[in-house]
């Protein structure tokens, strides 16, 4: 008989909180799905702050010391769960988006991030490697959130692991709407072609596209998401519309005002665990707000190389470029600068 565990995602409201209120919040959430029998607990990405585009982000990154890692290992223990969350991780003068999964018994397993996307690279880099944890419920390889669209980074996990855990975050950034100071709105139907290319595609990563790939690594996943909507502004706003320029050549007339421009979004669903076969088990709604869902998941019985090619991304090539090369490296000096601050030096 293949073995099972009782796994838990957990969905929390993405808007920016102080960290002691989002412990809280998560708390309560982690004694529910524990008390539901949950053996495997998954948090949100930035659970412990919530998600916007600010400077505040380089004050609230934390050292493996601090709180949210003090609390994560306490929670794990008094739930008896094996617990995982990302945080923004201050660590030897670099910020990453560390995944951190723990053990009842303080055992702890960390996972960076590795493409940071688009505008996030203002406020943290990217890792290097895979994690397998090898844990009492199985060996478990951890992903964050864009992670998900690089196939590559799926096929080093092939025939490592028995099980996937996804922490994600992800604002509908591909049905966004642009609003400048003046109130006047842009959306992705002003971006012509391009605009159409993306529009909706973050729907298909965090829904058929991880299923997909689920399926052919032959493991089931547990991904969270967060939910709410959010309007932050954007970072290095003027570079980011300038960028969008060459696609988008109507946005011309809102150059000057790109400094003080903002972006508000829904979030994406896909708080969902997947089986081994790629069929979604559950799913909780956008609409159901901070909440959970469990299922039982029932592990393969031996660890085997996918047996067909892997499917093909769904995402056309431009959202890679857009988020893997020109917006990040718009945002170096952002996250260079920050550092700076937080260490002292600058």
């Amino acid at each position: 008989m293949s073995p099972t565990i009782r796994a838990a995602a957990i969905q929390m409201d993405a808007n920016l909180a102080p960290t002691p209120e989002r412990l809280r919040r998560a708390e309560r959430l982690v004694r529910q799905a524990a008390q539901a029998g949950a053996q495997l607990v998954v948090l949100p990405e930035l659970f412990n702050t919530g998600y916007g585009y600010t400077s505040e982000n380089f004050r609230r990154a934390e050292p493996i010391t601090g709180q949210t890692v003090t609390w994560l290992r306490q929670t794990a223990a008094e739930y008896h769960v094996h617990l995982a969350g990302s945080l923004m991780l201050l660590d030897e003068g670099e910020i990453y988006n560390a995944l951190l999964l723990l053990a009842p018994d303080g055992r702890m397993w960390r996972y960076d991030k590795r493409y940071p996307w688009g505008w996030e690279r203002a406020y943290f880099r990217g890792g290097k490697g895979i994690t397998v944890a090898q844990t009492d419920l199985g060996d478990i390889g951890l992903m964050v959130c864009w992670d998900t669209a690089h196939r590559d980074l799926w096929r080093e996990y092939a025939g490592q692991v028995n099980l996937m855990v996804i922490s994600s975050c992800p604002p509908d950034v591909t049905n966004p709407t642009f609003v400048f100071q003046s109130g006047e709105q842009v959306t992705f139907d002003d971006f012509g072609r391009v605009g159409g290319l993306l529009k909706d595609t973050g729907r298909l990563l965090f829904g058929e596209m991880v299923n997909q790939q689920t399926a052919w690594l032959g493991v089931p996943t547990v991904q969270t998401v967060g939910t709410g909507h959010i309007r932050t502004a954007l970072p290095n706003g003027f570079l980011s519309m300038l960028s969008f320029l060459p696609v988008a050549p109507k946005l011309i007339k809102y150059l000057s005002r790109g400094r003080d421009i903002q972006v508000e979004c829904d979030f994406i669903q896909g708080c969902k665990i997947v089986d081994g076969g790629g069929n979604v088990q559950t799913e909780l709604e956008q609409a159901q707000g901070e909440t959970f869902t469990v299922a039982e998941v029932v592990l393969p019985d031996r660890k085997a190389q996918p047996n067909r090619p892997q499917p093909k991304s769904l995402l056309p090539g431009v959202t890679y470029l857009s988020s893997d090369i020109v917006l990040p490296s718009l945002m170096l000096p952002i996250y260079r600068r920050g550092v700076r601050q937080v260490l002292g030096g600058g």
